[in-house]
């Protein structure tokens, strides 16, 4: 495991935690700004967390498990994609943190991902993410 090469983007957007922790938990709401993926999870500590979906023409069906669960304050999961093409092995699982801060005027997303096997993979990860945070804040700005 890779622990070191972390990919963090941040952002800010205008409007409340509870809004955006909606966003962060609503499967309806998740499919709007993750590029279309369908979430399945019942957001306890310990529970499973699934990504279905379409990338570039393959279906997929992602995993992990719910690590940290304070509302509107910060979800942490592992996270673990076959397209990958690595085994389903711990050491081949991320872990992806997403803390909020701000008042209600005002959050402040702060995503992070570790296990990165390279800094290019870092590089695409936070290139990704970075992406989905815009399209949050374009959807909560609304």
């Amino acid at each position: 495991m890779n622990n070191n090469l972390i990919a963090q983007v941040s952002t800010a957007i205008n409007a409340s935690p509870t809004k955006v922790w909606e966003a962060l938990t609503k499967p309806e709401i998740i499919k709007q700004y993750m590029f279309g993926t369908n979430v399945v999870s019942d957001w306890q500590v310990g529970s499973s967390i699934v990504w279905k979906g379409e990338w570039q023409g393959k279906s997929y069906e992602d995993k992990g498990k719910i690590l940290k669960f304070e509302k509107e304050r910060i979800l942490q999961y592992s996270h673990f994609s076959p397209l990958s093409g690595k085994p389903d092995v711990p050491e081949n699982y991320h872990i992806v943190t997403i803390e909020l801060s701000g008042d209600e005027a005002q959050t402040i997303v702060t995503l992070s991902q570790d296990n990165n096997a390279t800094e290019e993979a870092r590089e695409h990860s936070k290139k990704n993410w970075q992406m989905m945070l815009d399209v949050l804040k374009n959807l909560l700005e609304k």
